[in-house]
């Protein structure tokens, strides 16, 4: 009798738990957005091959390498749904202001000072490094120079969509919003063949946005099939000055310029009401929460409890580590559980398997990758990450999902790999010189501070 011949495979990973955070109906209902024990991910080319029992993993397959991770979950990579990688340059720069004399008074003039493709690309690869070793494989980038953003994350192995940033008044990057836009396709015709790059348009916010820019990014967003990104109702005082400028408050607006549908991404709202909240839902738009910026700068609570029961699909956002000061998911979804929790009175709200669905394969859809990423399912690209909770300060474990959003910190990331490649193992990063980066942001401290 012949021995059953072994399917190859490059990796067998052979953790405690999985937690394939699935979509409905792809496993049954007791394991969707649960924990299973004892289960292997087999992954090829850069996919996830399969996901099985162990034992049978290790007979019907016989992988290059094969790594045991004894007492760690394994989950699909972070995404982080918003953030100006960039900023990470100006971390610590103008904290304890409200948001408009953070931006006018310290952040504008210090971007005058300073950005540039040179700034962009070693504060991009900062937060890269940053994101990667905490779980972030992903991440909704807006920027000046996307391009040098893209060089940036490609550098470090990230995948990321680079966001086609447009304003009405110049900046080192672009004159107007005709040059900006001019830019941005050209930067995304460019790389739109780096198979860890897609793209985006980034509207700044509707106070920084005409109408006639705003038609024409949405006719260019639905000619591409692009995502449009851009800041919303994320002060008081932005809707009070539209009310005035415009008679509509930004959300009603951007409604009557055709720009809401399921390619929308609405950063921060928070401050929206019930006929706002509904507006999403019925156009499938998608809003990126950001509860440490939004608490940072004082500008308030999203009303995420309201999300949920409405419909509206959301994700974490980080924003730029000048209004965190941490580009850390982990603290993002703990810090959204709870929010939602206290301000809505209701302790079933965003629950530990939502807020992880949230920054995983809800965060995925937002950006239309959800059918490449986002879970730990066969044919999705293999984008994982590995997280200990064998620690006594994890002890004892009822259930691992729980545990990685009430207990789980960034430090609890051992492995991460992005598209099946390597990124961070034990701890430590693979590849990049954090040293050389260390004396980068140092020059850029001195530059501004001079």
């Amino acid at each position: 009798m012949l021995a059953t011949m072994k399917a190859p495979a490059d990796l067998l990973l052979l953790p405690q738990w999985v937690v394939p955070v699935e979509p409905d109906g792809a496993y049954d209902s007791a394991s969707r957005c649960s924990a299973l024990s004892d289960h292997a991910v087999v992954v090829q080319h850069g996919r996830i091959l399969d996901v099985l029992p162990a034992e049978a993993a290790q007979i019907q397959y016989a992988a290059t390498q094969t790594i045991a991770l004894p007492g760690r979950a394994l989950i699909p990579g972070l995404i982080n749904l918003h953030g100006h990688a960039a900023m990470s340059l100006l971390r610590g720069f103008a904290d304890d202001l409200p948001l408009m004399t953070w931006l006018n008074e310290r952040i504008w003039p210090a971007e005058k000072k300073l950005v540039s493709e040179a700034f962009v690309r070693d504060g991009t690869l900062l937060a890269a490094v940053e994101m990667l070793a905490g779980g972030i494989t992903a991440c909704n980038d807006m920027y000046f120079f996307p391009q040098a953003a893209g060089e940036a994350f490609l550098q470090a192995g990230m995948r990321a969509t680079l966001g086609m940033i447009v304003l009405e008044f110049p900046s080192a990057y672009a004159s107007d919003a005709d040059d900006y836009l001019a830019k941005g396709l050209a930067m995304r015709d460019e790389l739109k063949d780096e198979p860890l790059l897609s793209f985006a348009f980034a509207p700044h916010a509707p106070y920084t946005i005409t109408d006639a820019t705003f038609g024409r990014i949405n006719t260019l967003s639905e000619q591409l099939g692009l995502p449009i990104h851009t800041h919303i109702h994320e002060a008081a005082d932005e809707i009070c000055d539209s009310l005035k400028q415009y008679g509509l408050r930004p959300l009603e607006r951007l409604a009557r310029l055709g720009l809401l549908g399921p390619n929308f991404i609405g950063v921060h709202a928070i401050h929206v009401n019930d006929a706002e909240i509904e507006l999403l839902a019925q156009h499938g738009c998608h809003v990126a929460h950001c509860p440490s910026s939004g608490l940072k700068l004082a500008s308030g609570i999203a009303p995420v409890a309201k999300f949920i029961a409405a419909g509206v699909n959301f994700g974490f956002g980080t924003d730029g580590a000048a209004s965190n000061n941490r580009l850390d998911l982990f603290a993002e979804m703990r810090l959204a559980a709870l929010l939602a929790k206290g301000a809505s009175g209701d302790a079933a709200a965003l629950p530990a398997a939502a807020a992880l669905k949230a920054a995983t394969l809800d965060a995925a859809r937002a950006l239309n990758l959800d059918s490449q990423i986002g879970s730990i399912t066969p044919g999705k690209r293999a984008d994982l990450v590995a997280v200990d909770l064998h620690a006594l300060s994890s002890q004892p474990v009822f259930d691992p999902v729980s545990h990685l959003v009430y207990v789980a910190g960034r430090e609890d990331v051992t492995h991460v790999w992005v598209d099946g490649k390597l990124k961070l193992n034990e701890r430590r990063l693979v590849n990049l010189d954090t040293d050389d980066l260390t004396a980068r942001a140092t020059y850029w401290r001195t530059k501004l501070t001079a």
